[in-house]
């Protein structure tokens, strides 16, 4: 393998008017986008194959993703920025999105094709992409091209329900789309969207169940996470977080440390994750884990840079 393989995010970009306390502020975001952002921060070969605006808006989002070292593979559009008006209240932020006609939405098969680089080792998406529209049929068919391909397919349901008009056309998709995934990272609540009737642990073997993911990681928040990698089970409890702010991002820092770090320890193939043991599965959640913490530690969806996550792990042992 590549000493540092191609990974390829696509999925939503977006600026987050984000209200804490009564103040106002604008924020660049999107969950694949921040899991491009946070690869890039922990050096990784990341390509973001969703358009950006050319707004002004637009030039605030691709100079975020170029900072941290984000290839810009989709290009610019001229297409309105997507916005979503988020409230924090005791630190967990609610939604309410505006996309219609948007820049991020502007993507075809055939488009995101043309953006992912030959020799691409992993494609990751999920999120507001899949909600609905044609736009989501793209990303669905992009994702089984991959896996056919033999590419490492990773997804993040992210479930927005609020948003969501057709929920069980929603569900329909992620369960076919969980079908061709190599990893599988949902939250509790995610969880609980696309199985709504089912206590957790039902719910989570029914999705074992349908998955073909060979790595199926559900975290809990401040519980921590479960890992499951063929007949082993991991559970890690969360580390603390000094002076919690908020939780944005956490989640996509959590799923791009997943990758990086399997990438880091050339795992970051199907072949490959079929040999990961219990050891090793336990330290990727560790340090995924680590990441979020420190995510949460600032306002919005700040990751931790390589040296920063590095110090971290050390400096627990």
């Amino acid at each position: 393998m590549s000493a540092s393989p191609v990974i390829c995010v696509g999925g939503e970009n977006l600026i987050d008017h984000v209200t804490r306390d009564g103040e106002v502020s604008a924020l660049a975001g999107g969950s694949p986008f921040n899991v491009a952002m946070a690869l890039g921060r922990q050096q990784a070969d990341v390509r973001y194959l969703t358009p950006i605006s050319t707004d002004t808006w637009g030039d605030t989002l691709a100079a975020t993703l170029l900072a941290s070292g984000v290839k810009l593979a989709g290009g610019r559009v001229d297409a309105p920025t997507t916005i979503a008006r988020v409230t924090v209240t005791n630190g967990i932020p609610s939604y309410v999105f505006e996309r219609d006609g948007t820049a991020e939405r502007s993507v075809t098969a055939a488009s995101l094709a043309a953006a992912m680089p030959a020799g691409t080792t992993a494609l990751h998406t999920g999120s507001l992409a899949l909600t609905d529209g044609a736009d989501a049929e793209a990303w669905e068919e992009t994702c089984k091209t991959a896996y056919a391909s033999g590419t490492l397919v990773s997804l993040d349901p992210n479930v927005r329900l609020s948003v969501i008009t057709d929920i069980d056309t929603y569900r329909a998709r992620i369960f076919r789309m969980i079908k061709a995934a190599h990893v599988l990272k949902l939250s509790d609540e995610d969880l609980e969207g696309l199985c709504p009737d089912m206590p957790q642990d039902a719910a989570l073997a029914h999705v074992r169940s349908q998955t073909s993911a060979s790595l199926l990681v559900m975290t809990k928040g401040p519980d921590g996470a479960i890992a499951m990698r063929g007949d082993n089970t991991v559970n890690i409890p969360a580390p603390p977080v000094p002076g919690l702010v908020d939780t944005v991002g956490a989640g996509d820092t959590f799923m791009a440390t997943l990758l990086a770090g399997l990438a880091r320890t050339d795992a970051l193939a199907p072949s490959a994750l079929d040999g990961l043991d219990a050891a090793q599965v336990e330290a990727l959640i560790r340090r995924a884990g680590m990441a979020a913490a420190i995510n949460c530690s600032r306002a919005g969806c700040n990751p931790p840079t390589l040296s920063e996550l590095d110090a971290a792990m050390a400096a627990v042992g």
